[in-house]
């Protein structure tokens, strides 16, 4: 096994690292978030977005950390292992597989339905099957390619949210947007507090993958310096263009209308220019740039997360293969998309408590997350404790009580997440217990992968080359 078999190839800077972390979420604010409001009411949905943007931004200003220390493809599950050992990595990998494998599915479903609309003639699957093969490709093509992509869809896409907000300025109105805010009769009715719980998971959708960007970090440029950058600049992209949005589509009429329904901005945006504005009709078109450049962005993290595994034994070896020419994790691309392009065509075959496979796994996905922000947190306060003289170009500000803040947030995410979706928790539980099982059965596996300096604990002096196989 050669060196290049297993290295990533350094070229990532820091405006293509903003736009992977803003691309993996930005279709989050044009679709998904707006059920909130049928859960807490507009004011109620505030608040729990309030507490989820104080947990992602509590929760990247102390990620960073983790990600400029210890730069690595493999992100939550490098961390893990390394504070906590094979069992912290392997909860870790598992549960960042989850959030990466299972998102994109639905949203390859929404941009064919999407082009359904537009194109009557196109079967939304066929189309989803077609996005997944497109952006596989490209992802394999190379990662500067695919990064410069990245970044041009993302622009695009925050350019078509400010036109958005800028457009439906004019008919703002807080009375619209006050009118039946709570989900009880007022702020303290028990109604109105369990729809905040109840809406958390819609909230999370504004900012959930934010944190794929770690797996970039190997392929990253002057990673000390690119990162933060990167990730600051980033979470307050998304926090102001999520209150923006939440609030002038709330403002826009009757919000009501809006709680139940996939496309919340072209709706809210009828009512003030009309139906045939030319604007309507740009933001329908554009609003397919939200959608590929999240759905692009996650394929590059799936990709990373499986061959970090794999590399480290976590997965079959022949995951971690790199293509000799594009120097990308090729088989891992391929491998996600699998089970993808498989999720899209079960999806009105399997049903999990009379929803679709796609609405379920969505939930899982965010369940995953949820459990490796946990995770990420604690593998913090542990190699705080255990490695104080670890490399750390960055380091979480108002350390300790930052992280805790986001430590203590995402166990009440995953609490409510618990309560309002027992058969899913079953479900995702299910679903460790037979990653563990595999974890156990492939104990020699691990223990002839490569071996890593940055997963072993030792220092990080050449971080600026290229990580490199063991011959």
């Amino acid at each position: 096994m050669n060196a290049s078999t297993h290295s990533l190839a350094r070229k990532l800077g820091g405006w293509q690292l903003w736009g992977i972390a803003v691309g993996l979420v930005i279709s989050g604010e044009y679709f998904g978030w707006s059920y909130g409001w049928a859960q807490a009411g507009t004011l109620g949905f505030l608040c729990a977005t309030v507490f989820v943007a104080l947990m992602y931004t509590a929760f990247i200003f102390s990620f960073t950390e983790l990600t400029t220390a210890i730069p690595h493809a493999g992100g939550p599950f490098a961390y893990a292992r390394r504070a906590f050992g094979p069992i912290g990595g392997f909860l870790a990998g598992f549960a960042t597989l989850c959030e990466f494998v299972f998102a994109p599915p639905a949203i390859a479903l929404a941009i064919g339905a999407y082009l359904n609309v537009q194109f009557p003639s196109l079967a939304p699957k066929w189309t989803a099957c077609g996005a997944y093969l497109v952006f596989m490709a490209l992802n394999i093509a190379g990662v500067g390619i695919a990064a410069m992509f990245e970044l041009a869809v993302t622009l695009l896409a925050i350019f078509e949210l400010l036109v958005f907000m800028g457009v439906v300025a004019p008919g703002f109105s807080w009375d619209h947007f006050l009118h039946h805010g709570w989900a009880g009769q007022d702020a303290f009715h028990w109604g109105a507090v369990g729809g905040m719980f109840a809406a958390v998971p819609f909230a999370i959708w504004f900012f959930l993958a934010i944190e794929g960007a770690a797996m970039a970090a190997e392929e990253a440029k002057d990673p000390a310096r690119t990162i933060p950058r990167a990730y600051i600049a980033g979470i307050l992209t998304l926090v102001a263009l999520a209150f923006g949005v939440m609030i002038m589509a709330g403002g826009a009429g009757d919000w009501s209308r809006l709680a139940n329904i996939n496309d919340p901005l072209p709706q809210a945006m009828k009512r003030i220019v009309g139906e045939h504005s030319g604007w309507l009709h740009m933001l329908v078109w554009l609003g397919l740039f939200g959608l590929v450049a999240s759905f692009h962005g996650i394929i590059m993290g799936y990709s990373r997360q499986i061959f970090a595994l794999a590399r480290a034994g976590y997965l079959p070896r022949a995951l971690a293969a790199i293509h000799p020419r594009f120097q990308t994790p090729h088989r891992a691309i391929l491998a996600g998309g699998v089970v993808g392009i498989a999720a899209i065509f079960s999806d009105d075959l399997v049903q999990i408590a009379g929803q679709p496979l796609t609405a379920n796994i969505v939930t899982l996905s965010v369940f995953g997350a949820i459990v490796m922000y946990i995770v990420s947190m604690l593998a913090l306060f542990r190699l705080r404790g255990r490695e104080p003289a670890l490399y750390r170009p960055y380091a979480a500000p108002g350390y300790p009580w930052l992280p805790a803040l986001a430590l203590g947030c995402s166990v009440i995410c995953l609490i409510a997440m618990i309560y309002y979706n027992l058969l899913l928790a079953g479900i995702f539980a299910a679903m460790l217990a037979a990653g563990y099982l595999y974890f156990l059965a492939t104990a020699r596996q691990r223990a002839e992968a490569v071996q890593d300096a940055l997963l072993h604990g030792e220092p990080p002096e050449t971080q600026a080359e290229p990580l490199k196989a063991s011959t």
